[in-house]
């Protein structure tokens, strides 16, 4: 996996986020903040699990950069 962010993830993760601010301002207007909150999270949770690889080489990057 190269270490540069894709423009794929980039649009992947501006889509992930209109979709749930959409579905978030609808969901409270109609009284549901309790599944707007859970929506809210899916998404966190959803471009956390796509972000977690770049993590991991961002940390393997440092660590070998302080191992010179």
């Amino acid at each position: 996996m190269s270490v540069t962010m894709s423009v794929s993830l980039i649009f992947k993760i501006a889509a992930v986020g209109i979709l749930v601010t959409i579905w978030n301002q609808i969901l409270k207007h109609s009284g549901r903040e309790e599944h707007a909150f859970l929506i809210s999270l899916a998404g966190l949770i959803l471009v956390l699990t796509w972000m977690i690889p770049y993590i991991y080489d961002l940390f393997v990057m440092i660590q070998d950069l302080f191992t010179l």
